[in-house]
């Protein structure tokens, strides 16, 4: 069987509100991040999903970085 191309994969999901906003490093403790899994086939495209930020205090759209 191929490791290489499984049809689940692990994408992180990183809060698009602090990264837009620049979050200060001195004022916050960091950026929300979420580890989900996607199908590949179904979803070619980059995941984009509302989770809830800590550090915004609110629902943002989290979008899938690079590992």
């Amino acid at each position: 069987m191929a490791k290489g191309k499984d049809v689940r994969v692990t994408v992180i999901l990183e809060c698009t509100g602090c990264v837009r906003n620049g979050v200060n490093k001195a004022a916050s403790t960091g950026i929300s991040r979420y580890i989900t899994q996607k199908n590949r086939h179904n979803t070619p495209n980059r995941l984009e999903l509302r989770k809830f930020c800590p550090y915004c205090y609110k629902h943002t759209l989290h979008g899938e970085i690079k590992k």
